[in-house]
């Protein structure tokens, strides 16, 4: 595990611009990498093209130094990014000819791109998906009394 603090520190930052609706996936300073980046935009010049992971030049010097933007290497950066456009619904690299999604800020589209994006972060620093609820309904089936697996056997 690296740096557990800076993915709180990035859930915390994507809630609240989410509840706050201060979310734009248009917006370099209000999409998800510009809101964990507390409302910057330096990070859209490590790439020539929005949304794509390949890093320009200025990328991959910063890359090389091993700088960190918020504890981010300007790889994370784009894959953060093309990570929240995709599962938004925009085909990349985004232009003005891609297709995009008819509403951007649309509370569903983004809770969509927002998942993904903490399932990547969580994968970073290599825990679990914070937001995995599916173990919470998994139970064992030894455990479970004998009358009820008879019974769901059933209705099956």
């Amino acid at each position: 595990m690296q740096n557990v603090s800076r993915l709180e520190n990035a859930v915390q930052k994507l809630y609240i611009a989410f509840n706050s609706n201060s979310l734009n996936p248009e917006c370099c300073k209000q999409c998800a990498v510009g809101n964990i980046l507390d409302n910057t935009d330096n990070w859209k010049h490590f790439s020539d093209v929005h949304g794509s992971i390949n890093l320009n030049y200025i990328g991959r010097v910063n890359q090389l130094m091993g700088k960190r933007f918020n504890g981010y290497s300007p790889e994370q950066i784009l894959k953060i990014e093309t990570t929240f456009l995709k599962a938004c619904g925009y085909q990349l690299p985004f232009n003005h000819k891609s297709l995009k999604p008819e509403n951007a800020t649309d509370k569903d589209t983004l809770f969509i791109g927002l998942c993904e994006v903490i399932k990547l972060l969580c994968d970073f620093e290599g825990v679990d998906d914070v937001l995995n609820y599916t173990k919470l309904f998994t139970h064992n089936n030894e455990k479970t009394p004998k009358s009820i697996r008879n019974n769901s056997l059933q209705k099956s």
